[in-house]
């Protein structure tokens, strides 16, 4: 949908004269504006009109979108379509209007419009990289988390393994490689591809292992990377190594409870102790079958909005199923405890990844949660010992590594023992 219509001469003087003018003008007066005059002079105001559009669709005054948010995001596209293959500026345009569009896409539950706009960026990526020699195509983060959103988990393991390839060269990049092969750690496992999913975990270890013993990054992330692959370790049935990664993850926890970070690093740490623990309660978090699952592995902000929204919207219900459940388990914990406890973990998972990234109080948000599944847990032990122990390890080290995302390393390395003391982990 457009509003271009044919300009006589006023109309083109009009538009000139409120470019033109001195005064402020309103972000509807300048799309209207570029509107005439693309018509005139495609080359010099179309990628103008295509931006004003973009800028037009959200209000700033208010913090809002405009109601008529989407049809100004496709008209967007629209205009940057028109603007002539030869142009340089073409592409850039292009793929910032579709990015603006799929995300509206996407926030409207209209997923497979958004993915293929996804796969028409990769595109524009792929044709500006090969020219260039450039080894990092734009895009394939986005389709990945696309596709893995909706269970391609394979095909959004290739594409992280394709930008993976082309990062690892480039080294850690103050971060960047961090994020992606946690994402494609994520994709491999959620593919089936168990063997590849280890081996890039591994990879991150031995990453950030490095980058904390030269300063270069949070001492924290080594640990979560340690911790994360170990969880992962015991998942494919190899407790020998898991044990071996947990007491390097001791080794590193005791100097954490006794310098403290060498560095200060703002929140950094914080934000990938969520993403790493999004991954490690995957298997115990699954949305319902019908809805879309967040790419696990991936930060918050890589999520399309619905999905994310509906994410943690569930937290009440959440909450809801948790409180009903354990009235259930107190009648019948054969039944029901077991279950209460992981659905639980499910609901401190989400709540922490929900506030981690909304304010500095977070853990006073989601520290009662941790208390609250170590203590079901506790009771699970006492009445199932063979279930119970082990759930009760793993709820210790998940309040043991938020303790760590706090800067409460005591309390953390105190966890992190008892969760070491039990049979299978002390050797």
């Amino acid at each position: 949908m457009n509003h271009w219509g044919k300009a006589d001469q006023d109309d083109i003087l009009r538009a000139r004269n409120v470019l033109l003018a001195s005064g402020r003008r309103t972000p509807r007066e300048e799309v209207d504006a570029y509107r005439v005059l693309a018509q005139v002079s495609p080359a010099a105001y179309l990628p103008l009109l295509a931006k004003a559009l973009q800028r037009l669709s959200y209000d700033a005054g208010r913090g809002r979108k405009r109601p008529d948010c989407l049809a100004l995001c496709e008209e967007a596209v629209a205009a940057a379509r028109c603007i002539d293959a030869a142009e340089p500026a073409r592409s850039d345009v292009l793929y910032k209007a579709l990015d603006t569009c799929q995300r509206e896409l996407y926030g409207l539950g209209r997923r497979a419009e958004g993915l293929a706009m996804r796969g028409e960026m990769l595109d524009i990526g792929r044709a500006q990289a090969e020219p260039a020699g450039h080894p990092v195509v734009r895009g394939l983060d986005g389709w990945a988390a696309g596709l893995s959103e909706e269970g391609r988990y394979s095909e959004a393991a290739d594409a992280m393994t394709e930008l993976v390839d082309a990062l690892l060269p480039g080294g850690p990049r103050d971060g960047a490689l961090a994020w992606s092969l946690l994402e494609w750690t994520a994709n491999l496992r959620d593919a089936g591809r168990s063997g590849e999913a280890l081996a890039a975990f591994e990879t991150l270890v031995t990453m950030e292992a490095a980058e904390a013993a030269h300063d270069r990054g949070p001492m924290s992330c080594h640990l979560y990377s340690l911790v994360g692959h170990a969880q992962m370790l015991d998942d494919y049935g190899r407790g020998e190594q898991a044990a071996s990664a947990r007491q390097e993850a001791l080794t590193l926890l005791e100097e954490l409870a006794d310098t403290g970070e060498r560095k200060s690093w703002s929140r950094y740490g914080s934000s990938y102790w969520a993403v790493v623990l999004t991954l490690s309660g995957a298997e115990t978090d699954r949305p319902a079958s019908d809805e879309p699952r967040p790419p696990s592995g991936a930060l918050p902000m890589e999520w399309s909005s619905d999905t994310r929204q509906r994410y943690f919207d569930s937290r009440h219900s959440l909450r809801d199923e948790v409180d009903t459940l354990a009235s259930r388990a107190t009648e019948d914990p054969d039944r029901y405890l077991a279950e209460l406890v992981r659905l639980q973990r499910a609901l401190t998972i989400r709540s922490a990844v929900y506030w981690e990234n909304r304010t500095h109080m977070f853990p006073e948000r989601v520290r009662p949660l941790f208390d609250e599944g170590v203590a079901m847990a506790r009771r699970l032990t006492r009445h199932d010992p063979a279930e119970g122990t082990p759930a009760l390890a793993r709820s210790l080290i998940d309040r043991s590594m938020f303790h760590t995302a706090a800067c409460e390393y005591g309390p953390a390395l105190d966890d992190f023992r008892r969760a070491l003391s039990h049979p299978g982990e002390a050797d």
